[in-house]
């Protein structure tokens, strides 16, 4: 599986499941370009691939502002004169809900981050992709079949409207041999519940799995790595399910 010399874009590279990908794309000596809004953050994971002679370029960006999500293209064009992978992974997780008001509130800012910036970003993407005859990996997630319990409505309808698009994206670029799928994780023990409010405990209470275990980031980046990789060259408008089985206990 040679991603040696990919260029490969990761947003939400911070932490958790992108700083996890960023991780073992460096490993497979990939140039790797590192997006996210804490500089600080996404040094010490430059830090880590690093330590696996990769030396990664950072972009301090926040991509839910056009200027920001065109700038990260740009960067990676000027410098590596190619881009070969994208993977949009940067994300929120918020309550939402009629009964207090807030829904709308949370719909829109959800929205900015974990739609509209994918979209933006493929969008500017694509014409290097088409030339590179490169490769997208949007990670969406269980909740977009799932609405995963109250309060969740607009982050579950926004990773469902991730998942049409993805389909929709690998239906017009295919005959131009750029490809586009989809992870959904499940459960997974990362810190995107602190931005909802809620402990690990709580959301274990609540989410059950048939395996009775979460994943690890570094669960989820083999399979982005395997869907970025030469040997997933006949996947396209696919949606890689890695959930432990908390769907089929719903």
């Amino acid at each position: 599986m040679s991603l040696k010399g990919k260029v490969v874009i990761i947003t939400g590279a911070s932490a958790g499941i992108g700083a996890a990908i960023a991780i073992e794309f460096s490993k497979k000596n990939s140039d790797v370009i590192l997006v996210g809004r804490n500089e600080t953050r996404l040094n010490e994971v430059a830090m880590q691939c690093e330590a696996n002679g990769c030396y990664p370029t950072v972009i301090n960006a926040d991509i839910t502002i056009d200027s920001e999500a065109a700038r990260v293209i740009q960067e990676t064009v000027k410098k590596f004169n190619k881009i070969d992978i994208l993977i949009n992974n940067a994300g929120i997780l918020r309550k939402s809900s009629l009964i207090d008001g807030s829904f709308l509130e949370a719909f829109d800012e959800i929205l900015k981050l974990n739609l509209r910036a994918a979209v933006n970003l493929v969008n500017l993407a694509t014409p290097h992709l088409i030339a590179s005859k490169g490769n997208i990996v949007n990670i969406s997630g269980v909740a977009g079949r799932q609405i995963l319990g109250v309060d969740y409505a607009a982050y579950s309808m926004l990773k469902a409207s991730l998942d049409h698009f993805t389909r929709g994206a690998a239906l017009e670029v295919g005959k131009y041999g750029v490809r586009v799928n989809t992870v959904s994780p499940g459960p997974v023990k990362t810190e995107i519940y602190d931005g909802a409010s809620i402990t690990i405990g709580q959301a274990k209470a609540t989410l059950k799995t048939a395996l009775n275990r979460w994943s690890y980031p570094e669960e989820i980046a083999d399979v982005v790595l395997f869907l970025a990789s030469d040997k997933a060259v006949g996947v396209t408008g696919s949606n890689y399910t890695v959930d432990n089985g908390l769907l089929v206990m719903k």
